[in-house]
């Protein structure tokens, strides 16, 4: 899936200037309009590892010998 090459639209948005500047020190994205994109791009591919995880929980053999 291409989400950041994709067709752009405009948007607005008034956001705590603290929020941006944390934010910016954080990732170290200078540019509002990348800082903006890279945030969505979190949510848009949310890694779901733990989850997947939690629910393979209990479905391999407990005597597997793994080699730990």
């Amino acid at each position: 899936m291409v989400l950041l090459d994709a067709e752009t639209r405009q948007v607005g948005a008034r956001l705590p200037f603290k929020l941006i500047e944390q934010a910016r020190r954080r990732t170290g994205i200078g540019s509002t309009t990348d800082l903006l994109a890279f945030a969505l791009a979190s949510i848009a591919v949310e890694d779901d590892f733990a989850t997947v995880l939690a629910q393979a929980r209990g479905t391999l053999d407990p005597d597997l010998d793994i080699g730990f």
